[in-house]
């Protein structure tokens, strides 16, 4: 079988790494921030470009707080994508404002700046673009937008640790930047973690008060707060991780090209595209088939594990009933539902894995 990732081979790989880090945590007695969780903020801050970062217990909790760090609140707005993880706009209504969509670019799926005026209204306060599959969006017509509306714009990172814009990391260029480092994520925790970076000291601070019960001090509570605290263990275990993490973007780079140089001869099976001036980190492949599921179903009879990314967009989600959204209102959003499929990609695959997922499903285009 060809798993959609697998996280015991990453495991072997650095299990000796991991196992001191853990213990180290476990003998110091630092089980909930404490100074592992210091140090891989100062790191991935490093990492990212930017001069501050404030882990948290997940991404959706980073994006809560960098929300209400900038002062969203109940009856304000917030633009982002219907074609992302609902946790997108979880966290918009967490704070008690509401999730304005626009929609999405037909060739990256990420957000379409071209639509963002029409979408700003005086409720406006902040805008969430979605850096979808490890690819940013167009950062430069989003910031331009922004910038003519004063408004702060919060980069959804989640999926794009490492990813850049014409030089630029993921996180590093908008208000803040959000990241999810759960288990399968290209940098992953062993559990739950997520992180915020950002450059204003004033932002950064808020945040890490917020995390914290809103404490300035201990037992001093200057704001109502979260227990949105990372833990020790899980810092250690990610500072072991991010000095791999560029070494395992190359290999999923190098996986990724060769997908796509298998596979563009298809006459059905559509391959992503690295836009000129980004980095694309492959959190996942996705492929794009107008008879998904029969390829899907085709892929696993043959052993391969595929992955759906996602095949509800948020505003046709039950759960978000409540906004008044129907088919038909974000077409770009909804085709790519019904088409896109998530090929395995991991550091650990090897070349021999890679031509057998690309072979077996341009033999379904041809076929099917």
């Amino acid at each position: 079988m060809i798993p959609l990732l697998d996280l015991k081979a990453q495991y072997a790989g650095i299990r000796q790494e991991i196992d001191a880090a853990v213990l180290g945590v476990l003998a110091s007695g630092q089980y909930v921030l404490g100074e592992e969780v210091a140090a891989f903020e100062r790191e991935f801050a490093a990492y990212c470009g930017t001069r501050y970062a404030v882990a948290v217990n997940t991404g959706t909790s980073a994006l809560h707080l960098a929300l209400l760090a900038l002062g969203v609140g109940p009856g304000d707005e917030v633009v982002t994508v219907p074609f992302t993880f609902v946790a997108t706009a979880a966290a918009i209504c967490y704070t008690g404002a509401r999730p304005v969509f626009v929609d999405v670019e037909p060739a990256t799926l990420t957000m379409d700046a071209r639509q963002l005026d029409a979408a700003i209204t005086e409720r406006t306060r902040a805008i969430v673009p979605v850096h979808l599959y490890g690819q940013m969006a167009d950062m430069d017509a989003i910031m331009d937008v922004a910038r003519r509306h004063d408004i702060p714009v919060v980069e959804d990172a989640c999926q794009a640790h490492g990813a850049e814009y014409k030089g630029r990391r993921a996180g590093s260029i908008g208000a803040a930047g959000c990241f999810s480092f759960y288990p399968g994520k290209n940098l992953g925790a062993c559990g739950e973690g997520g992180l915020a970076v950002a450059n204003d000291p004033e932002l950064a601070d808020r945040m890490r008060m917020l995390r914290d019960w809103g404490q300035e001090q201990r037992y001093q509570h200057a704001m109502k707060g979260f227990n949105y605290r990372m833990d020790g263990i899980q810092g250690a275990i990610l500072r072991v991780k991010l000095a791999h993490l560029e070494d395992w973007t190359e290999a999923r780079r190098a996986h990724a090209r060769r997908y796509t140089a298998l596979l563009s001869g298809s006459p059905t099976v559509k391959v992503p595209r690295e836009e000129a001036g980004r980095r694309h980190v492959y959190h996942i492949y996705a492929v794009r088939s107008p008879d998904r599921e029969g390829l899907r179903r085709a892929l696993a009879a043959e052993g391969i594990q595929t992955g759906l990314h996602y095949p509800i967009p948020v505003h046709l989600q039950k759960a978000h009933a409540d906004l008044g959204h129907r088919a038909g209102d974000f077409s770009v959003s909804e085709a790519a539902a019904r088409e896109v499929l998530s090929l395995p990609i991991y550091p650990e695959m090897t070349a021999a894995q890679v031509e057998r997922v690309a072979a077996m499903a341009e033999m379904e285009a041809y076929v099917g």
